[in-house]
Order: C-alpha cells, then structure tokens, then sequence
C-alpha cells in the first residue's frame, strides 16, 4: 500500500484512524461481480472475502472486527441487506466493493431497482480503506472514521466500463480519493464531517452533449475544507443537476466554485 501517501495525508487532515480490537438474486441489480459467488450472512469475528460473495437482500452480515477484501474479490451487499462492520473495511488491490442501497443510488433519487424506495443502514464503526481498488459501490453508509481511497481503477479505459460513485453517505473523518482512473466518478449527496480531498482523478464517460460527464461534486455538506486538484476532467456539476457544496472550511482548487 501506498503508506507514504495514507500517513501524509493522516497528518495534513488530522485523521483519527479508529482501531478495531444489492438483492437476493445479484442478477436483479446491475453486475457487479463476474458471478453471484458465495452468499454471505450472519456474525464473524473478522472476515475476509476471496472471490465472489453477495449479501441476500434482507439478510443481515455482521462482522464485529475487520472486514477485509482480499486481491482480486468482489463483494456485492448493493442489495436490500443489512451491512455492519465494528472495525475497518479493507479494499485489496483490484477489489470490488459495493454496500448500501437508496432510491438515489443509480442516479436522481427516484424509485429504480434493486433499492426502490428503500435506504438501507449499512454501519461501519472504523474506516474504509481502499488500496488500488478496482471500485467502490458506496450508497447511503454510515463510516465512523474516514474514507481513504488510493488509486486503482480499471484504467484509462471504457471496456470494462467501471464507475466509482460516492453517494448520500455520512462520514465522520474525511473523504480522501486519490489517483483513480475508469468511466466514471463522482462524490454527490454527502455529508462529511471532516475535510474532503479528490486528486488525480480520471473519468472517460462524456455525457450526451459529447461533453465530459465525470467528476461530479455536488450537493456535499462538508465539515472542513473541499480541495479537488489535478483531476481529468475538472471537479464539475456536468448533468448531475445538482446544487452547490456547502462547506464550513476553505473550497480550494476546481472546487473553489462548486
């Protein structure tokens, strides 16, 4: 992992790394694994998750110390289920990591499959930290710590076409996604409670205007400051539709006027 950049960035955030001592049927939602794999449910310990695995929607996956994804897995709870996790998620290099179902998780928030008109409460009492990650699927999660993302992606490619979106979740620490490359990213509807960082970012997708449709940072409630630098294309609105950030701190960079 890129330790350098996790401890340069606890230190310039202050972040407080908290020490822990999607459907039934997976093909009813959007794919997110290659195949629906091993169904999980019920209390761990700790967990690690290789190769494939879903959460049944209405099912409940309680993990009271660390859930971790290891090289090359995907866990699919993008599904009416019911996700807690007392210590950290940890994201291995080319993971897949989908939790949390709302109305607004594939769009505007309007009743869609798998979520309808449900929010779901998926709980993590730690920090998600994601190393290289293919994506992240995050709708509606409650994180205690902070959400630290450095880099991954499929790369600067459409095929497989991968989007990370970040969306309608509160944070407690900060938001930190760092070096991400794939279609489509976007960080809409959050509440942080600390500061929020988006550096080095690359989405391909362009909208129906031939313009380019990534980078969306909108309708955020930030607690510290919002800082989006070096990102391709720049941190924009593009046709999210949404409204301005709100942000007790300093917007810097693209986002000085978002």
């Amino acid at each position: 992992m890129r330790l350098r950049l996790l401890l340069f960035v606890v230190t310039v955030f202050g972040l407080s790394v908290w020490a822990a001592n999607a459907t039934a049927d997976p093909t009813a939602g959007p794919p997110i694994c290659s195949s629906a794999g091993t169904a999980l449910s019920g209390p761990y310990q700790n967990l690690t998750v290789t190769g494939n695995a879903y959460v049944p929607a209405g099912d409940t996956l309680s993990v009271s110390r660390n859930l971790t994804l290891a090289p090359g897995s995907c866990l699919d709870a993008f599904s009416l289920s019911t996700v807690k996790v007392g210590g950290d998620v940890l994201v291995g290099r080319a993971a897949t990591l989908a939790l949390g179902c709302s109305p607004g998780a594939l769009g505007p928030p309007i009743p869609q499959p798998p979520c309808g008109v449900t929010t779901t409460t998926d709980w993590v009492g730690g920090n998600i930290l994601a190393d290289h990650a293919m994506t992240m699927y995050l709708t509606d999660v409650t994180v205690r710590g902070n959400v630290v993302s450095v880099g991954g992606g499929p790369g600067r490619t459409l095929d497989p076409y991968i989007n990370f979106p970040i969306k309608e979740n509160t944070i407690g620490g900060s938001l930190i996604v760092e070096g991400w490359q794939g279609a489509w990213f976007g960080v809409i509807r959050n509440h942080v409670s600390g500061s929020v960082l988006l550096a080095r970012n690359v989405g391909l997708t362009t909208g129906d205007g031939g313009a380019p449709d990534s980078t969306e940072v909108v309708d955020n409630t930030v607690g510290g400051s919002l800082i989006c630098l070096a990102n391709n294309p720049m941190a924009q609105v593009g046709d999210s539709g949404g409204g301005p950030n709100i942000v007790a701190g300093l917007k810097l960079g693209e986002c000085a006027s978002l």
